[in-house]
């Protein structure tokens, strides 16, 4: 019996201090209890003998894990557990009630086996006993469990494996069939073969062509119109997209034209928010600064918020925090102010003033006059007391450009002053000097202006501005609603949040 194993290949479990070997079974002395291994791998290196002899008492567990050739119809005396290591281990069987051959799940025995086909799952094999043996189904299951306990095996479904596994055990190589013919057990559920998978691919657009929009909404719109239910669309109706500031509950109409003036407007502009704002005559304009100036208004209040307004201005101009910061030090702002003897003038170091104290670095231009207006002395007061320049020739400004030139030399009423050589000195190095230009109230277009703007900046209502002034800005000088009125004025703020908005033409 023992011939009937050789060249089948095993795996022999000698324990923590030999190892484990695998190899190929060239002998068997069932006298000496022992058996030989040819091209033998000890713990999966290959081993420089070509063949090793075990003794039966240093085998712990032996497994096969291959049997040469295709089982036959052979019939065995004895069943045995491949982990015992020790053949001689057998047991009996009864007779069959049926007279059939009974095919159990169970590991395979050191003996010689009947019908042993050729497995890919080394763990469970099938063994076939024959009618001869006259084996009974009870007696042999509570034989098989029995001796199966004892040797420290678990049932696991219908099959037995050892409860403990030892840290050397090679696990055995699968072998099957080729051609998808047997397929193991962990390749059932995606053991598919692969020359049965479609070479070509999925039409998508085919497919998407069979859906027919149209029908299924038209289907969803009439279940709605029979249900009474709210449509919530259709594919030829767009819903109304809003921006994150917009309301979405109805509210009244917007009315855009929210300032009416008492003549009509020779220009107007709008708002970013779509508010139509007229432009006024120099006359309705000077009208009102004065109306606002006998109600509290001085002229003093006026220059201050329009220095704050221009230099608030002048600073986004300049860059605003991306240039004026802590860590800008070395990037200091130059601002060039160009400044004339009357109001406008004023107003330009006022703005200066308040641009100083914000770390930008002011030349101011005052032409020297015998007498000046008590607005400018007073304004030239406070702005010595800052870190700005103050010149009056053009010698003095600066070769190099500049950051920016704030333009406040033209003025509606002295335009005598044009004449001057200081005012076309002035004017020629501005232009030559190719800084952007902040014109601060400038006056109406029937009016040449010796420097083009790139910005204006008007006041309370803007002036019918030529193209010269560049685009136009609008500041609030804090004119109150009712001194609007009182001039013919129906007067409905368009700032919102801010006190400087930028005009376009319509």
């Amino acid at each position: 019996m023992a011939t009937d194993w050789l060249g089948s290949i095993v795996s022999i479990n000698c324990g923590e201090s030999l190892g484990v070997f695998q190899g190929r079974v060239s002998a068997v002395d069932q006298v000496s209890q022992t058996i030989s291994l040819t091209r033998p791998f000890h713990n999966g290196v290959k081993c420089l003998v070509p063949e090793v002899t075990f003794r039966a008492g240093d085998i712990t567990e032996l497994k096969i894990l291959e049997i040469p050739g295709p089982g036959d119809s052979r019939q065995c005396g004895d069943l045995q557990q491949t982990e015992v290591g020790i053949p001689g281990v057998g047991c009996q069987v009864g007779p069959s009630q049926n007279g059939t051959g009974k095919v159990l799940k169970k590991p395979i025995s050191s003996s010689a086996p009947q019908n042993i086909p050729r497995r890919t799952d080394v763990k469970n094999q099938d063994i076939t006993i024959s009618p001869q043996q006259q084996c009974s189904k009870s007696y042999m299951d509570r034989h098989v469990e029995t001796l199966f306990q004892s040797k420290g095996f678990r049932r696991r479904h219908n099959s037995w494996s050892s409860s403990s596994r030892h840290p050397n055990q090679v696990t055995p190589k699968k072998s099957g069939l080729k051609n998808g013919q047997m397929k193991s057990k962990d390749d059932e559920c995606f053991g598919d073969d692969i020359d049965e998978i479609p070479d070509t691919d999925f039409d998508f657009e085919g497919n998407l062509a069979l859906f027919d929009k149209a029908a299924v909404f038209e289907e969803i719109e009439t279940y709605e119109r029979r249900s009474g239910t709210r449509s919530r669309g259709t594919p030829n109706e767009k819903p109304a997209r809003y921006r994150h500031d917009e309301n979405i509950l109805e509210s009244e109409p917007i009315v855009y034209r929210r300032i009416v003036v008492p003549q009509n407007a020779n220009k107007e502009f709008c708002t970013d928010s779509g508010l139509v704002v007229p432009s006024v005559s120099y006359e309705l304009h000077k009208k009102l600064l004065s109306v606002a100036e006998k109600h509290g208004l001085t002229l003093e209040r006026r220059l201050e918020m329009t220095g704050v307004c221009a230099s608030q201005m002048a600073l986004s101009l300049l860059g605003g925090p991306n240039r004026l910061n802590p860590k800008n030090v070395h990037q200091r702002p130059t601002v060039a102010l160009l400044c004339g003897p009357h109001v406008k003038g004023a107003q330009g170091i006022s703005c200066g003033r308040h641009l100083s104290n914000h770390d930008v670095h002011i030349i101011l231009f005052l032409p020297n006059f015998v007498k000046m207006l008590e607005s400018i002395t007073n304004e030239l007061n406070l702005f010595s007391k800052t870190q700005g320049q103050q010149v009056s020739s053009v010698r003095d400004l600066p070769d190099t450009p500049v950051d920016l030139v704030i333009n406040c030399l033209d003025c509606h009423e002295n335009a005598f002053l044009r004449d001057q050589p200081w005012y076309k000195a002035v004017v020629d190095w501005a232009n030559q000097n190719r800084a952007p230009v902040l014109s601060i109230d400038p006056p109406i277009n029937e009016m040449e202006q010796g420097i083009d703007a790139k910005w204006s900046l008007a006041l309370g209502l803007p002036l019918p501005l030529g193209e010269r002034a560049g685009r136009v800005y609008l500041c609030d000088i804090g004119i109150p609603q009712k001194v609007f009125q009182e001039v013919g004025i129906n007067y409905h703020s368009p700032f919102g949040c801010k006190f400087v908005i930028p005009l376009h033409s319509t």
